[in-house]
């Protein structure tokens, strides 16, 4: 790809840096960009630049967030009892899409996956575990993707709950086994919260 602008070229060479973003599509982006008012661009920039310099991590359940707790957990109507333990924020909002889950989340930033060098310690699950100790909570729902790696993160934190009194389940699996929750159609995701079991079983018959 040829340009006849070095200011073009960069511009499209860093929209390309995007994932899912080819060469060709970056070029229509900066091309629509270049049509649209300089005040409007500059918004936009300002926008991106903003988010990425103030935008925080909730100290509760590291969800995204504009405080120091994101708007789930400072939430008063939201039911605190119940945690469910995601892999990433992309799962925060595909389960919130649902609007069949009113409690609280816990982002674990990754699941365990030695092959990837992601073990235990890289992730939030003492902090969950700390959550738990306090005694408020009666259930934690892992909805974690339906593969090896999240199946070993269950049964590791299921393992360190193991003396906690409360009631561990996981998402039924409405959700193909390998398959990722952000991809799964709203129903089908909806299902699988609604139809959770008990990690107990789901451990001894998935494992």
């Amino acid at each position: 790809m040829i340009f006849s602008s070095s200011l073009l070229e960069s511009a499209v060479n860093e929209f390309a840096k995007l994932p899912g973003i080819g060469k060709k599509t970056a070029l229509r982006l900066v091309l629509h960009l270049l049509k649209q008012d300089e005040g409007d661009v500059s918004h936009f920039s300002h926008t991106i630049s903003r988010m990425r310099s103030e935008i925080k991590f909730c100290r509760n359940c590291y969800n995204i967030a504009d405080a120091d707790l994101c708007n789930i957990c400072s939430n008063r109507m939201r039911g605190s009892e119940i945690i469910c333990v995601v892999e990433n924020i992309r799962d925060v909002i595909a389960i919130e899409s649902t609007q069949q889950f009113n409690g609280l989340y816990h982002v674990l930033g990754g699941i365990i996956s030695p092959l990837d060098g992601v073990g235990p310690d890289q992730l939030t699950i003492d902090a969950l575990v700390e959550r738990v100790k306090t005694g408020a909570v009666k259930e934690i729902i892992f909805a974690l993707n339906p593969n090896i790696q999240g199946d070993t993160t269950i049964y590791y934190i299921g393992k360190k709950l193991k003396d906690i009194p409360v009631k561990i389940t996981t998402i039924a699996r409405g959700i193909a086994f390998g398959g990722e929750l952000e991809y799964a159609d709203e129903m089908t995701l909806a299902r699988s919260i609604s139809n959770r079991i008990a990690v107990e079983h789901y451990i001894s018959s998935g494992l």
